[in-house]
């Protein structure tokens, strides 16, 4: 291995200055939820080991010999970067916490484009097929240039400009697929059908993605589904919410249902649109220390409201979810939630890495804790798979939508008895 000597040397001085960038919620397989928040330089280690520290001269020597033997003897090889990587992941791991984590510079970078919901692409979304190892276009933005160039779900990527893309990692592949607005990236297609490749040059622009969906259920009812709550959601919300009310809703059913949660500044704005003066949420560190946020009820929603929640309604999803229940202006149907009533903080190394920890616990308005408990529902209706694969019956939603005009039939008496 080349530059032994810079790598190990950069590992023991440890001394990465290190600025806070970001706090945030996140959940399992979603993993782009933020808490936005700023602050100012920190330092991460001092150039001298505090008496206690993992960063002892015995440490270093060891790793030293774990990588010359790795040299030595692993059969298949291993770059430096992957190991040096791998030092840093691995004591982020021993801490045993699933929402914690070290990020290298290409990881950060992705997890800042997708907290964003904003970046320079071509509009895809893109896995890993589990029978070729080949990337996968999973899903297709609608108006983006995937659409326009005719790219399908399903289509799998053998080429990036001309680099075959088979066993990459899905950071390494989108990193080739984007890049700066107006320059274009040419991929090799396979389709399902097709007997050749297909060559398709695909501009790249601004891409913004679409977390809030919103309809009209009828005339009284509107609908509207946030599947995370990304920097772009509030601006998409406040439109839904609009456009609704212009449709004239007397109604609303909010769509919490599979939303992992996301970024704590959006989920308090949209907040303070629904909820009536008071405490949003607070949060507390190991040290007691209480940050709350609150909302001044300017903009209290005077629509009759239920919302849907599941076992995937997590993190920022519970905060707003724990809010109303607790204000008791809204009737929650569905299943319990997630549970999850941690926050995380982003730590950016200068380096251009990360690390992410759990750094405080968040509660709802009354007080509650709902970390691995969740927030259960004023009406638990499970989920009919069978109705809606099959019949394309949703029956929570149903339900939701029962419940909306038994609300409304109410609210039509006791105007009447009024007048």
């Amino acid at each position: 291995m080349k530059n032994k000597k810079s790598f190990w040397g950069g590992v023991l001085s440890g001394a990465l200055g290190v600025a806070l960038v970001a706090c945030g919620i996140y959940l399992g397989s979603s993993l782009w939820n933020f808490l936005g928040l700023y602050g100012a330089q920190e330092t991460a280690v001092s150039e001298s080991a505090d008496e206690g520290s993992v960063a002892t001269q015995e440490t270093l020597n060891k790793i030293g010999v774990l990588e010359e033997t790795i040299d030595k003897y692993y059969l298949e090889g291993a770059d430096e970067e992957t190991l040096e990587n791998g030092v840093y992941k691995g004591l982020v791991e021993a801490l045993g916490d699933p929402y914690s984590t070290y990020y290298s510079p290409e990881e950060l970078a992705e997890v800042e484009d997708k907290t964003e919901g904003i970046y320079y692409g071509i509009g895809a979304y893109i896995g890993i097929d589990a029978d070729t190892s080949l990337p996968k276009l999973t899903g297709i933005i609608e108006g983006t240039p995937a659409q326009e160039s005719g790219l399908r779900a399903g289509d799998l990527l053998y080429k990036v400009d001309g680099e075959e893309v088979q066993g990459m990692e899905l950071t390494q592949v989108t990193s080739l697929v984007k890049g700066e607005e107006g320059t274009t990236v040419h991929l090799t297609i396979i389709r399902d059908g097709e007997a050749d490749y297909l060559e398709i040059d695909v501009e790249r622009r601004k891409v913004e993605s679409p977390t809030v969906n919103q309809e009209m259920l009828d005339e009284r009812i509107g609908y509207i589904q946030i599947t995370e709550f990304d920097t772009v959601t509030l601006d998409q919300f406040t439109e839904a919410l609009a456009v609704c009310r212009g449709q004239g809703m007397e109604g609303l059913i909010l769509d919490l249902r599979g939303n992992p949660g996301g970024n704590l500044v959006t989920v308090c704005d949209i907040a303070r649109q629904i909820l009536p003066k008071g405490l949003i949420v607070y949060t507390e560190d190991k040290e007691g220390n209480r940050t709350e946020y609150s909302c001044d009820g300017d903009k209290e929603m005077k629509e009759e409201l239920v919302v849907l929640v599941d076992g995937g309604s997590a993190s920022a999803s519970e905060i707003l979810a724990g809010a109303i229940k607790d204000y008791g202006i809204g009737t929650l149907v569905g299943t319990t939630t997630f549970g999850k009533g941690i926050v995380q903080r982003i730590i950016s190394l200068t380096d251009g890495s990360a690390v992410k920890l759990t750094v405080s616990h968040y509660f709802t308005p009354n007080g509650n804790d709902i970390h691995e408990v969740g927030i259960e529902p004023n009406e638990e209706v499970a989920f009919d798979a069978d109705a809606y694969y099959n019949d394309n019956v949703d029956n929570q939603l149903n339900r939701a939508i029962e419940i909306m005009n038994e609300k409304l039939g109410e609210a039509e008496t006791e105007e009447g008895t009024e007048n």
